[in-house]
């Protein structure tokens, strides 16, 4: 590890580390290195992919097992690469159907919301790198699975890799003359995935020019304005590493969807800390007329990450009785 000074090597490393002495291992050290290390924090996605994937590998291909071991770390990577490396061999739409129906179903994974969000949503990311970024493809998969709720889920995997690749890949589902696309042209079924992420598209095609994603947005068919800037709020907490002030900063730039924008930031600081501390401190610092939507937000993702109702209620409970109210709404857990 100190021998490296280039993303690949750090990619290599921490696959060595995941393999030869456990995930929980790599991953603990990941999280140091991304606060001191510039290479690994800019590379931290494709870094926490390779630790899922050394990882099942480690465990023989038992994915409950892999997942047990992981952690959110840097927009759930590791989850991701667990799931990339499970479609290995897999070179057919037979083949690949067959793993997408299976491999979420063990009941260590289904037991929690969030680890099933995880793998359902990572079948999305495995789906496009396995068929070669074919989006038609990985979208019918997807259709097959059980639940709606698994199908949403997949679809969002399928559009994130599509429009941001973890191997900088550039899909033929993207034009330079069209930044929403293909979200303005998949069909009623597969809109609303793709404009939650449709501003990480825009965003890298555009320099990360803040003011002309938000322009963009409000241009979008109205019934998709609001998402559109959820997306933006989203990508606001990454591209930030959740920073509090700079996020607030960037959704002011949002004009009218300054509120999604917010609303969005507070879910993802949220679900990339499988926890709300962080972003309540992110709630108490927006307008009073933001707040309440802010702590909602953080509630819609304590919701997966909390199975009983009385582990929302507590998770929850800890921002206080007038935040708490919002967080249970958005938990599905209100009085």
């Amino acid at each position: 590890m100190s021998e490296c000074s280039d993303a690949q090597c750090y990619e290599q490393a921490f696959g060595n580390l995941s393999f030869e002495r456990g995930p929980r291992t790599a991953l603990a050290e990941f999280g140091d290195a991304m606060r001191t290390n510039r290479v690994v924090e800019s590379d931290c996605h494709r870094i926490a992919h390779t630790i899922g994937s050394a990882a099942l590998a480690r465990y023989e291909g038992k994915i409950a097992t892999a997942f047990s071991q992981g952690a959110s770390t840097c927009w759930s990577g590791y989850y991701h690469g667990i799931l990339e490396r499970a479609f290995i061999g897999a070179n057919s739409r037979l083949e690949m159907g067959s793993i997408a129906r299976s491999v979420c179903e063990d009941s260590t994974v289904r037991a929690s919301t969030w680890l099933a969000y995880q793998c359902v949503h990572g079948l999305g990311h495995g789906l496009m790198i396995q068929g070669g970024y074919d989006l038609q493809l990985a979208l019918s998969i997807c259709d097959d699975l059980r639940t709606d709720w698994d199908r949403t889920s997949c679809f969002g995997g399928t559009f994130m890799e599509n429009l941001s690749s973890s191997y900088g890949v550039r899909s033929r589902w993207l034009k330079d003359d069209d930044l929403v696309f293909p979200c303005n042209s998949v069909g009623d079924r597969y809109e609303g995935s793709c404009y939650l992420l449709v501003t990480s598209r825009i965003l890298q095609a555009t320099g990360y020019d803040w003011e002309k994603a938000a322009r963009t947005c409000a241009g979008v068919e109205r019934k998709w304005v609001a998402t559109c800037f959820q997306s933006y709020g989203r990508d606001a907490s990454g591209f930030t590493r959740q920073s509090a002030r700079r996020i607030i900063r960037l959704c002011a730039l949002a004009g009218h969807g300054r509120a999604d924008c917010v609303y969005g930031a507070a879910r993802d600081v949220t679900a990339n800390d499988a926890g709300g501390d962080r972003a309540a401190k992110l709630c108490r610092r927006v307008l009073a007329g933001e707040r309440s939507r802010c702590f909602n937000g953080i509630g819609t993702i304590i919701g997966t990450l909390e199975v009983s109702i009385a582990g929302r209620r507590a998770a929850c409970a800890r921002f206080g009785e007038r935040d708490a109210r919002a967080c249970l709404r958005g938990a599905g857990a209100a009085a």
